[in-house]
């Protein structure tokens, strides 16, 4: 049994930014992987995409990642472009890739299934079923609230989001995502509705404002760890989940667990591409950095 395994498309992402043009591997299992590669943990990607994009497994596999292809006709294939402001993007899907199915996971065995649909169809509701009876669930809720038109990415709700949700051990969501979700503005009181639909830690990242964690009707306010520079943005929520999980499986408590996500993504932001550190990297950028904690949120959870 694995420790950690994630499930997700790998995907061919075209990259703008005020600074320039890049073309890279990408998705939340890519990001996930690459983040996990150096850490004590048994870990497992199950993947698919295109023959012509083998490639980027070909080089995960020669750093140590374990991954399991499954056949796609397709690569899902990205286009993000970032504004000067890193905590906002745009998306155009150029081309998709075939879904998850039950029987092809049918002998997955691990503790924690993190999932990483990138768009809504990827992950099927049958399939949630199926992993929650055999480990904890972690979610990214926000391939569940594109819908693409015309290769254009709108947010739309997730329509089996309250029946889904009972299966969900862990859900992250950006602010913005949550707000979909909920219809609330109000992080607390989002946080507080995703958690009575059954989810048991509700995790908030708020880009460069942080993140919260709420769970046993108890909010942790988790910093921000302010960057040397901020290069890419490009998989830092998924960075931060890598460090989150990573550290629960360790028996971290949400706090720290939470914090040395955020110190994991910090890191990330500093350069283009996956983050590829060490834990002791991570807790040495965590003690030489500035801290941001959200004040506005400390206040309404006191």
């Amino acid at each position: 049994m694995y420790d950690i395994c994630c499930i997700g498309h790998i995907t061919l992402d075209k990259v703008v930014t005020t600074k320039g043009e890049k073309h890279m591997a990408g998705g939340t299992s890519f990001y996930f992987s690459n983040a996990l590669q150096n850490m004590d943990v048994h870990y497992c990607l199950i993947t698919a995409l295109g023959a012509n994009e083998m490639h980027f497994v070909k080089d995960m596999r020669a750093r140590g990642i374990t991954i399991n292809v499954l056949p796609s006709s397709y690569t899902v294939y990205f286009e993000n472009i970032y504004s000067y402001n890193l905590d906002h993007r745009t998306q155009r899907v150029l081309q998709s890739a075939d879904s998850f199915t039950v029987e092809q996971l049918q002998n997955a065995d691990a503790a924690i299934f993190h999932l990483g649909p990138l768009l809504a169809n990827d992950i099927p509701l049958v399939l949630i079923k199926a992993l929650a009876k055999k480990g904890k669930v972690s979610l990214d809720a926000q391939g569940y609230l594109r819908e693409v038109n015309k290769q254009n990415v709108c947010a739309v709700d997730w329509a089996d989001k309250k029946e889904a949700l009972q299966y969900i051990e862990i859900l992250k969501a950006s602010e913005n995502e949550m707000e979909v979700l909920t219809g609330c503005k109000d992080v607390c009181r989002g946080a507080k509705m995703l958690s009575e639909w059954g989810v048991k830690e509700v995790v908030i990242t708020l880009g460069s404002q942080g993140s919260i964690i709420y769970a046993n009707n108890i909010f942790y306010n988790i910093p921000a760890y302010i960057p040397a520079a901020e290069v890419d943005a490009t998989g830092c929520g998924d960075t931060y989940m890598a460090g989150y999980l990573y550290q629960r499986i360790k028996g971290a408590s949400l706090q720290a667990a939470g914090e040395f996500g955020a110190g994991m993504a910090s890191l990330k932001i500093e350069s283009s591409g996956p983050f590829t550190g060490t834990k002791e990297e991570v807790i040495a950028h965590m003690a030489n950095s500035k801290k941001y904690f959200n004040i506005k949120i400390k206040i309404q959870t006191e």
